[in-house]
């Protein structure tokens, strides 16, 4: 069994499913009281706030990386960002260590083609949903991607860090971000990425008409998968 390196705390509610799903995938799979040889390096989130602005991300590259480097030094066999922001270096990183890194939207897309799927709604941070990082992955399963507006992009990540990155999920977001995800379903869209890891904490697949896709599990899904080589 290869070992996993976790970079987590970004938000550490999604870090808790990714071990948990994690280590439930590996006991599935190999039964008796097997599970995941783990490496997890939790940040502060506070100090790693994403910068909407691609430009502003030199110094929080760093930090990444170096993280990434200590992980490799440690033992570990493949590094896992717990979250979909992070994937927008993902390249970078990925250039300065020697071991792969295990990309969500690439996850993702995978699982989406295998559906034969091809429009879906991509929700996340501004980041996730304006830069091309996760599309990019998509359209190269020739699968197209539809955003919220502006509005609605802004209402969405300020949801994440004022609201669901400390833990708060209310009735009142929840209806809102419902009534988001319907107006991307009636331009066309045939799924729904929740392309944030604290998104399917909040939204289930019963709150919508057609299929959700939860990136926190894909992407603990395909970490697995390395790491037991199948």
């Amino acid at each position: 069994m290869k070992t996993l390196g976790l970079i987590g705390g970004t938000t550490w509610l999604s870090t808790i499913d990714y071990y948990r799903l994690i280590n439930q995938k590996v006991s599935d799979l190999l039964g008796g009281l097997n599970s995941a040889q783990i490496l997890l390096y939790s940040v502060n989130f506070e100090d790693f706030r994403p910068p909407v602005n691609p430009d502003e991300w030199g110094e929080l590259s760093k930090k990444f990386i170096a993280i990434a480097q200590q992980l490799e030094k440690a033992g570990a066999d493949g590094i896992v960002f717990c979250a979909n922001t992070p994937h927008m270096i993902a390249d970078e990183v990925q250039q300065n260590i020697g071991i792969p890194l295990i990309h969500i939207a690439e996850a993702a897309a995978n699982e989406i083609s295998g559906r034969h799927i091809k429009k879906v709604a991509l929700l996340g941070t501004r980041i996730t949903m304006e830069q091309p990082f996760f599309k990019n992955k998509l359209a190269q399963k020739q699968i197209e991607v539809l955003v919220p507006g502006e509005a609605d992009r802004q209402y969405l990540h300020n949801a994440i860090f004022e609201e669901l990155g400390k833990g708060i999920f209310t009735a009142e977001t929840k209806g809102r971000f419902i009534t988001i995800i319907n107006g991307l379903i009636e331009q066309g869209a045939e799924g729904v990425i929740l392309g944030c890891t604290e998104f399917p904490i909040l939204i289930k697949q019963e709150d919508c008409s057609v299929p959700t896709f939860d990136t926190t599990e894909i992407h603990a899904s395909a970490a697995v998968k390395f790491a037991l080589g199948k």
